[in-house]
């Protein structure tokens, strides 16, 4: 299969060579063409599709709703990469659930998180059900959603909490949460298999792409540096395998079996192809606790781990309109 990158070559010169046509019928029809042409996607999708942290860009809303979407995020880089080949409604959202995505509204949060930052617009009024853009018309969805149900961003807290005081030794963390991780990678499966319906259901010709997470912590922990709040801070590295092994990793699996039990649908996995740019690794594309020093982060991807994503994502959506 040729790479991403020559697909788009390839269909950027098919674009052009269209234009250049001196062809009066062509050129009587373009209009009516260019419409057909079009594919309608709509992204879904919680902080990791958003972009949120300024490492993945800059806010573009106006005003802003607080879901805070990046203009280096994987929706927006394909939406520029792939030019007049889709259309795209963008309504993923910092800090959304699955349900947030299924059927509740959501209150964004934008960029209030004490004690690391205070956003000075918050609170934010509601947004709908990010399922409400999906419709009758939708060719394909993205959706990638999950870690907020499992509760990821309050188990980093724990983590951070519990480790500040253990000098780097044991496994504070695994010890206080692991006995609860079970029911709560139950509850992301079976409310992404809910949520799957409900996509299908709104549109019922359209493949949904269910992306997964990247690798956010090395499978050798000994990269990660103790105390270091570019990377996870005072977490121990006994926590930190747990947390990949035992959290990330399964909830991924999680996922991906989603996917996999309903028709019409697939996996984008980010996780392979991101194993050796870690929080802890050199050039890095996902951010640690904060960065460049003092930015808040939270362990989210920057503008170059969206790139990466925006490489396998479009390579899914190009198959499931039947781009070769």
């Amino acid at each position: 299969m040729p790479s991403v990158r020559t697909r788009l070559a390839v269909l950027g010169s098919a674009v052009a060579l269209a234009a250049g046509a001196q062809v009066p019928v062509q050129l009587a029809n373009a209009p009516q063409a260019a419409a057909a042409a079009a594919h309608e996607w709509v992204a879904l999708g919680d902080s990791y599709t958003a972009g949120v942290i300024p490492a993945a860009g800059d806010t573009f809303e106006v005003p802003r709703d607080g879901c805070e979407r990046t203009d280096l995020s994987y929706p927006q880089v394909i939406d520029r990469d792939l030019g007049g080949l889709i259309e795209l409604t963008n309504v993923s959202c910092g800090a959304a659930t699955i349900e947030d995505v299924t059927f509740r509204a959501q209150e964004p949060i934008g960029r209030h998180l004490p004690p690391f930052s205070e956003d000075p617009d918050y609170p934010f009024p509601p947004v709908p059900p990010q399922s409400a853009a999906v419709g009758d018309g939708t060719d394909v969805v993205t959706v990638g959603v999950g870690g907020n149900t499992l509760g990821f961003e309050g188990i980093l807290r724990t983590c951070l909490e519990l480790g500040s005081g253990s000098g780097g030794v044991g496994t504070p963390c695994r010890d206080a949460l692991a006995d609860g991780i079970p029911d709560r990678l139950a509850k992301v499966s079976k409310d992404y298999d809910a949520m799957l319906a409900v996509l299908h259901e709104r549109a019922p010709g359209a493949r949904i792409l269910a992306v997964g997470y990247p690798t956010v912590i090395p499978k050798d922990t000994s990269k990660c540096r103790y105390n270091d709040l570019e990377q996870f801070g005072p977490i121990t590295q006994g926590d930190l395998d747990w947390l990949r092994q035992d959290v990330m990793e399964p909830l991924n699996k999680a996922i991906e079996k989603s996917a996999g039990s309903h028709d019409a649908t697939g996996f984008v996995d980010l996780y392979d192809s991101s194993r050796n740019h870690s929080v802890c690794d050199g050039g890095k594309w996902v951010e640690g606790i904060l960065a460049d020093g003092f930015q808040p982060a939270l362990v989210h991807p920057n503008a170059r781990g969206h790139r990466n994503a925006s490489d396998h994502v479009t390579a899914a959506i190009l198959d499931s309109i039947g781009v070769n």
